[in-house]
C-alpha cells in the first residue's frame, strides 16, 4: 500500500506551540556624585536582550539597558550627566501551550512591544538619590516541531490540471472590446 492509497498523511513541520507576554513597570535608584537640585532629562538608551526557554511553562529575558540622566547641581549652577548601566531577567509565563510537540528543542522569537521607557524620574532619599521608573514590555513565541496531518487525494495529482487551471491568455477578440478611452467616458460622468 503506498501513500497516495490512504486518505491522510502525517507532515512534521516547525509551529507556534507556546506563545506568553509581560510588561513590567520597575524603579531604579541612581547615585550621582553630586547632590542633585533639580532633573534636567532622562534617557534609556543601548537595550540589549535574548531570551530563551527555562521550562515547559516559561521563557527567561535577560537583557540590559543604560540610564542617562542630565541633572543640575550646587543651585542650579552646573550641570552633569550621570549613567548607570541595568540588568534584568525577566520569566515570562507561556499563557497558550501546545503539548503535541514532538522534540526537546525550539527557537524562542522574542519581540519588544515597549522598549524600556523613563516613566518618572525623580529626586529621592533626602536629596542624594535619583530615582527612575521603567517600563518594559514583550511577546514571546516558541517554535517547535509538530506533526500535522492532511488529507491526499487518492487519484495523486495531475500537473495538465494545473495548466488549465491558471491559463489567463488573452484572445485577439478580447483585446479588439477594449475602450482605450475608458478612463475619458468615466472622469466626464
Amino acid at each position: 500500500m503506498s501513500f497516495l492509497e490512504k486518505d491522510y498523511r502525517e507532515i512534521i513541520t516547525k509551529a507556534v506551540c507556546g506563545k506568553g507576554k509581560k510588561f513590567t513597570q520597575e524603579t531604579h535608584s541612581v547615585t550621582p556624585s553630586h547632590r542633585p537640585s533639580s532633573i534636567l532629562g532622562c534617557w534609556v538608551i543601548n537595550h540589549l536582550y535574548n531570551a530563551k526557554k527555562k521550562s515547559d511553562d516559561a521563557v527567561e529575558v535577560n537583557g540590559s539597558f543604560d540610564i542617562n540622566i542630565w541633572y543640575s547641581y550646587n543651585d542650579n549652577t552646573k550641570t552633569e550627566v550621570v549613567t548607570e548601566r541595568v540588568t534584568y531577567c525577566d520569566i515570562v509565563p507561556l499563557s497558550i501551550k501546545d503539548d503535541h510537540c514532538i522534540s526537546d528543542e525550539y527557537d524562542v522569537i522574542c519581540k519588544v512591544i515597549q522598549q524600556p521607557n523613563c516613566l518618572e524620574c525623580t529626586i529621592a532619599g533626602k536629596g542624594h538619590k535619583i530615582n527612575v521608573d521603567i517600563e518594559r514590555e514583550f511577546l514571546i513565541q516558541v517554535i517547535g516541531e509538530t506533526k500535522i496531518y492532511v488529507r491526499v487525494n487518492p487519484k495523486g495529482h495531475n500537473e495538465e490540471d494545473d495548466d488549465d487551471m491558471w491559463d489567463y491568455a488573452v484572445t485577439d477578440d478580447e483585446l479588439e472590446t477594449v475602450d482605450p478611452h475608458f478612463h475619458e467616458a468615466t472622469s466626464k460622468d
